[in-house]
């Protein structure tokens, strides 16, 4: 998905496309995203985890190549919408597994997967910035990107928990009964993860071309944004679960809140593009542990179907993508870039009134 982002303002001066038109297919991703989701959860239910992560990886690396190889804004537009569906499935097939494995250990890992997933990202972002550098075309940049996608179906296999621990995940978890109430109990959660994803889908969908555009910087430079946020992203996920066991999750939500909100403002207003990857780097370091720890609390709620659970609540977190995205692309087709960061550092204060609700225990 860093590939697909990076290579936005590449694709759109390749193949002359509007910002306008750039956001529809921003929202394209989301609304496909969305539906991977559900679609993600029947496939995980009749195939089993590692089947639906493998066929999701398989079509990630596909949607890559037809985005770097699309003729027209019509196979650009279908590119762009297989590569949501199959984020969706690999977000509800994750998700899942990382909240089995931290019932497991009965204490908070749930941030350390969504570490490696976007110390991927910055590798992705890098990978673009160097290839532009090189004057390669969008074309061969995504081809190598989805090569390296599509390697990673081989290492996709299962890791069986021990039978005897009391947290293991029963073979029929559909059968659990989810009760009329569960969206009430997920309204916090959900309001953070909305919050949390118009966050990066406005950092990481148009930073790129907020650097190109806004601040003047050359193709080679403009993916940097997008690689110093994910390096916020991996610190601060990395430090997550230590921190959460250390001084609990409300300090942490509330922490990372008051960061998210301070470095977003400092983005809206930076006079130069370092300024902006500085600013971008903090933002990633605030926002990065809300996201992992919403659904490893809404997760506990049903903990024997946890993967229902979390495809709902993927609800909450495509809306923020598209509402994030389509908006900021809406002001950014304007000019008025800045403006698209300034909203969502006052979005993000919202957050505090949700802290209470994550302070949960976890079972001896």
């Amino acid at each position: 998905m860093a590939a697909v982002s990076t290579t936005v303002p590449a694709v759109k001066e390749r193949l002359a496309l509007s910002a306008l038109t750039m956001t529809v297919l921003v929202v394209a991703v989301a609304l496909s995203a969305g539906v991977g989701s559900f679609a993600g959860l029947a496939l995980i239910r009749r195939l089993g985890l590692v089947a639906a992560m493998r066929a999701a990886v398989v079509a990630t690396a596909a949607a890559l190549l037809l985005i770097g190889w699309a003729p027209d804004r019509a196979m650009a537009a279908v590119a762009y919408g297989l590569s949501g569906m199959a984020l969706g499935c690999i977000d509800v097939s994750a998700n899942t597994r990382a909240a089995a494995v931290e019932r497991h250990y009965g204490r908070s890992i749930f941030a350390s997967f969504y570490a490696a997933w976007s110390a991927a990202g910055v590798a992705a972002a890098l990978l673009t910035a160097g290839t532009a550098r090189l004057g390669w075309s969008a074309e061969y940049t995504l081809t190598a990107q989805a090569g390296l996608v599509l390697a990673l179906a081989l290492t996709v296999r299962s890791h069986a928990l021990p039978a005897e621990s009391p947290f293991a995940v029963s073979d029929h978890e559909e059968s659990v009964e989810l009760g009329r109430g569960l969206w009430w109990r997920l309204a916090p959660f959900g309001l953070v993860l909305l919050v949390a994803y118009v966050i990066d889908s406005t950092v990481s969908s148009w930073s790129t071309l907020y650097l190109r555009q806004t601040l003047d910087t050359a193709l080679s430079v403009a993916p940097l944004a997008y690689a110093a946020y994910q390096v916020g992203t991996v610190t601060g996920r990395a430090c997550a679960d230590h921190l959460v066991r250390t001084i609990g999750p409300v300090a942490v939500v509330r922490s990372a809140t008051l960061l998210t909100a301070t470095a977003l403002a400092g983005l809206a207003a930076a006079p130069a593009w370092p300024y902006a990857v500085l600013a971008a780097a903090c933002t990633g370091l605030g926002v990065s542990a809300l996201v992992p720890l919403c659904l490893a609390s809404a997760g506990r709620l049903r903990p024997g179907a946890a993967e229902a659970v979390l495809a709902r609540m993927n609800v909450f977190n495509y809306t923020g993508v598209l509402v994030g995205g389509a908006a900021s692309g809406v002001v950014g087709s304007t000019g008025h870039f800045r403006l698209a960061y300034a909203i969502p550092a006052a979005l993000a204060l919202a957050i505090l009134a949700t802290a209470r609700s994550f302070n949960h225990r976890f079972p001896a």
